[in-house]
């Protein structure tokens, strides 16, 4: 018998030299790490620089996940509860993600001088393509809350081709009219800018309710150390132009959209007249029971009053960073956001073999008729107490859902 000698096989892809196999599972570690925490860039525009975040890497033939904020918040207070939400992980892990605050949202933003003059929303739409060349992102899948979702819709009708979804939460495709003018100088002689913000983010009856969600907002805002910068995109948001959407004419959005509201949300009408100016083919419209303004946040109005712990926490030491902290101890639920969010995708054509963890439960979720299509107000609830999601079912629809 011959007798066996030992071969020495060398690596195809041998390690740096130097580096141990220690070392180089450290280093991947460091890596994954360093995509799970997210990784900052800026760009410069003509009508400024420009802040995003972008979380993953990106997958081949699939778009980015593109989000961006409402007045008052930014990327983390306004997405980071519902991209941490466990059913949303399924999600995240198959698209790169790239999170867009407006100029001087993010921390540590310095305060702009005096006289500056901020971009308007169709200005902030058109930073969006130096953000994609970039990053040398082809098409994305935008979701965004009240300004960012106007923003959107904005950078959607000029750049068809790149957009390939929409979810849109409290849109209002309006300008503001002569009666709305008039009435927000009138608040505004008697109100903060801060509560105004309050009003436009919050239903009144999550703001009388003194909620612990509510509080931890209120106090991030009233105590911004860029209330002035925040002010500003406000101002900029009072004054955005029509959006013009003609659902039998060219200036209409040629992508799937979702469109998102609480059903006591202060833009619950908005979002309905939106609705009816959209392709009903392309177009679904969750509405969303017993919720209230930040359906991303949470679908649930009435939380829990401020514990004594978290209510004397000091504000004038809040930051987005410090509020996350408070909020993890908030049960802030958005699941049946997550879960029509899936359905969305799918219907898209991606993430065909996703589970759906309460799709057996969801055939008894409500489904009204098509009259809200055509700008009706059908208000039929669901008569199922475990409906936590939205059946599949053809664009167009109106779904509304309870807890």
């Amino acid at each position: 018998m011959a007798e066996l000698q030992e071969v020495h096989i060398t690596e195809e892809k041998p390690l740096l030299p130097g580096q141990t196999p220690e070392a180089a599972k450290e280093a991947e570690l460091a890596a994954r790490i360093l995509l799970d925490q997210g990784q900052t860039h800026s760009v410069e525009t003509p009508y400024g620089s420009v802040t995003f975040t972008v979380y993953g890497t990106p997958k081949p033939k699939r778009p980015a996940i593109f989000t961006y904020h409402d007045v008052g918040l930014n990327y983390k207070t306004c997405f980071k509860p519902l991209f941490d939400f466990g059913d949303m992980q399924e999600i995240i892990k198959n698209f790169v993600r790239v999170h867009v605050e407006a100029p001087g949202m993010e921390d540590g933003a310095p305060v702009f001088p005096l006289g500056y003059q901020y971009p308007s929303l169709d200005q902030l739409a058109d930073m969006i393509p130096a953000i994609l060349q970039y990053l040398n992102f082809s098409t994305i899948i935008g979701v965004g809350v009240g300004a960012g979702a106007y923003i959107l819709s904005r950078f959607a009708l000029s750049n068809p081709d790149v957009v390939e979804g929409l979810v849109l939460i409290n849109i209002d495709c309006n300008a503001k009219g002569w009666m709305d003018w008039a009435a927000h100088k009138l608040t505004g002689l008697t109100s903060s800018i801060p509560e105004m913000i309050l009003g436009h983010l919050f239903s009144q009856e999550e703001l009388s309710g003194h909620s612990e969600l509510v509080q931890r907002y209120r106090d991030i805002i009233m105590h911004a150390p860029n209330l002035e910068n925040i002010e500003l995109f406000w101002n900029s948001y009072n004054n955005r132009r029509d959006l013009h959407f003609e659902r039998r004419g060219d200036a209409t959005l040629k992508c799937p959209v979702m469109l998102v509201v609480g059903d006591q949300a202060p833009y619950e009408d908005a979002v309905v007249e939106c609705n009816s100016k959209l392709d009903p083919t392309k177009t679904s419209f969750l509405k969303m029971a017993d919720s209230g303004g930040q359906p991303q946040l949470t679908q649930v109005s009435s939380l829990l009053p401020v514990s004594p712990s978290l209510a004397s926490f000091s504000p004038q030491s809040l930051n987005s960073s410090t509020l996350l902290d408070c909020l993890c101890t908030i049960p802030l639920q958005p699941g049946k956001l997550t879960e029509a969010f899936k359905y969305f995708v799918q219907g898209m054509g991606y993430m065909a073999s996703s589970c759906m963890t309460r799709l057996s439960r969801s055939r008894t979720a409500s489904l009204t008729s098509r009259a809200s299509i055509d700008g009706g107000r059908s208000r039929t609830v669901s008569q199922s107490s475990e409906s936590g999601t939205v059946p599949s079912g053809s664009p167009g629809h109106t779904m509304e859902v309870s807890c």
